[in-house]
């Protein structure tokens, strides 16, 4: 586990700075730096404080949860093919078989975005049908193209950017409109 990365993710998903998580835990700008490159180690005291300010505790922190797939390419799709009735379906999210989700259509103007102070929580699911964007969640980010798709619990802040234009079947549960 990457500690420092851990608590810097924290850190920015409460949007505080470093200044600010060291005022509220009454250490240095500094030492909150070092912590978040792995430079040093905090105390159990010193690391409960630190979780303390940012939501959390020490169990929640290092429990780790197996990190879900959120890019899907054309490799990961399941397809079926029906010679009698010749047909063929492709699963595109094969893992999403059983969610709940209501389409939107979406297209992203060159230099477009969405709202990322506008997030809900929930389910969502994409697929690019032209060009290319940028999914941002937290502080990740997945370069999405014509033919992919995205999965996600939508449980942190995440949005769209696109340089280019992209056009995007936008699909979440529950709606948010």
């Amino acid at each position: 586990m990457d500690i420092g990365a851990k608590l810097k993710q924290l850190r920015i998903l409460n949007e505080l700075t470093q200044e600010e998580l060291a005022d509220r835990t009454e250490l240095s700008k500094g030492f909150i730096s070092q912590l978040e490159r792995n430079l040093t180690s905090p105390s159990i005291a010193t690391l409960t404080d630190i979780l303390q300010c940012l939501g959390t505790d020490l169990g929640a922190f290092f429990h780790e949860k197996p990190e879900d797939q959120i890019l899907f390419r054309k490799n990961d799709y399941f397809v079926k093919t029906d010679e009698e009735l010749k047909n063929t379906v492709e699963w595109i999210v094969p893992n999403a078989l059983d969610n709940a989700m209501e389409p939107i259509h979406l297209t992203l103007e060159p230099g477009g975005s969405t709202d990322p102070d506008n997030p809900h929580k929930g389910e969502e699911f994409g697929y690019v049908l032209q060009g290319a964007a940028i999914l941002h969640i937290g502080t990740n980010t997945y370069r999405i193209k014509k033919g992919e798709s995205f999965y996600f619990k939508s449980d942190t802040r995440h949005y769209l950017t696109s340089k280019t234009g992209a056009q995007i079947i936008w699909v979440s549960s529950p709606p948010s409109f």
